[in-house]
């Protein structure tokens, strides 16, 4: 199986490092095919892997430069599309929750993290002069952080069995299982070249960053909404239930589209929506340090709508729902 999207919404605009990575792995791969005469060369394929591949013995004698190089380097078709595939459903949101610069800062991160583990399992076993290449390390961080920060995510997944079907997989089932087959496949030995190892590193590597972030955000709302509690003590009277009270409701052609500004939140898998049927409301609650709920009555042509997702930026959540 392999997933082919995923409902979580992005916020921040178009994720421009994360096509760029794309792009320039499938250019350094076009220059790969080229060289190779389309792998058929052994001798020139050799030469690319030992010059720009993650040779274990190099890398732990700290030449990080080979890992950089060696996150662009594929080995065939298949290697490079499952990879892409994998970064196009999930690095989007990633870049989106941190932004351009410091998602490309945490891809080159995760990625020498997965190849100096790769590199410490290769050199205890006797590989430590065959050389690693694959975005797969950094990829693997990618899946780390997104369990973290969108575990309520569904992924639409193609599985192939007796027949080819698509399912809509949580995050919360789906990560978790490919990481686990990658434990199991390390330790059965399965490997047929592949760096288990280095998807593992990876993928504890993007958790950590993941728990990090949203320990950060965290602990930088309570200083914000500091002021607001010194001025309730003053005026007592004055109120901040942390939302407004009659959210805006947008209705299109096949859609509503609900705006309501909740303050104090760190991200939209803390805001939850349902509608509920009696009334032609929808029902939207918070979890986290900050507890709200409030109603958004939608037009007496609404018709059992389902919540598609919820976006959130600066106090402002944006709740879209299909008709």
């Amino acid at each position: 199986m392999f997933p082919i999207h995923d409902d979580a919404g992005r916020t921040q605009g178009r994720p421009y490092v994360n096509y760029s990575l794309i792009v320039l792995n499938a250019a350094v791969f076009t220059w790969e095919v080229l060289v190779t005469n389309n792998f058929i060369s052994g001798r020139s394929t050799a030469e690319i892997y030992l010059e720009y591949g993650a040779i274990p013995r190099l890398v732990l004698q700290g030449d990080i430069p080979r890992i950089v190089t060696s996150m662009f380097i594929h080995g065939g078709i298949l290697h490079i599309a499952g990879n892409m595939i994998f970064l196009y459903v999930f690095g989007d949101n990633v870049e989106d929750r941190f932004g351009h610069i410091k998602y490309l800062a945490l891809y080159i991160m995760w990625g020498i993290f997965a190849a100096l583990i790769h590199s410490t399992y290769a050199l205890a076993t006797g590989m430590a002069d065959i050389p690693a290449i694959g975005a797969s390390g950094a990829i693997s961080g990618v899946l780390g952080t997104y369990l973290i920060l969108f575990p309520r995510a569904r992924i639409y997944t193609v599985v192939v069995a007796f027949i080819i079907t698509t399912v809509r997989i949580p995050a919360l089932a789906f990560l978790p299982f490919w990481f686990i087959l990658q434990i199991i496949f390390s330790l059965i030995g399965q490997s047929g070249g592949v760096a288990y190892l280095a998807h593992i590193g990876g993928f504890i590597a993007g958790v950590g960053t993941g728990y990090a972030w949203k320990y950060l955000m965290s602990h930088r709302e309570p200083s914000l909404a500091q002021p607001v509690r010194k001025m309730q003590k003053i005026r007592p009277k004055i109120e901040d239930p942390g939302y407004s009270l009659e959210p805006e409701v947008i209705e299109g052609d096949d859609f509503f589209e609900i705006i309501a500004h909740i303050h104090g939140i760190s991200s939209p898998e803390e805001i939850h929506a349902a509608y509920e049927t009696e009334g032609k409301r929808v029902r939207i609650s918070t979890t986290g340090s900050r507890r709200y709920e409030l109603f958004a009555k939608l037009p007496d042509s609404a018709n059992n709508p389902t919540v598609e997702h919820i976006n959130y930026l600066n106090g402002i959540a944006k709740i879209h729902l299909r008709k």
